[in-house]
């Protein structure tokens, strides 16, 4: 099963509030997810993220791919490279 780290769109009409979220690559945007690892919110200024480390980091140390949106909400968080970090010291 193919697993990917994305964002789940809530919110009303033109007021976008995401959850980033671990699914089945083939599963809908929306539809079902495995986990909720975090939020991000556009709106506010700056935007908000909140992502649980913990979780996002043992997702992707389980072979979990991050959509490119994923990938620089996490690199701006700096999970990216402690992943990385965490790969390469094994």
């Amino acid at each position: 099963m193919a697993v990917k780290i994305r964002l789940k769109r809530m919110g009303a009409n033109k007021s976008p509030f995401y959850r980033i979220v671990v699914a089945d690559a083939r599963s809908p945007r929306d539809g079902r997810q495995i986990e909720t690892v975090g939020t991000y919110n556009p709106l506010t200024v700056p935007a908000t993220v909140n992502i649980d480390e913990e979780k996002a980091l043992k997702w992707l140390s389980n072979g979990a791919k991050p959509s490119d949106t994923v990938r620089n909400l996490f690199s701006e968080q700096g999970i990216m490279e402690k992943f990385h970090n965490l790969k390469f010291s094994k």
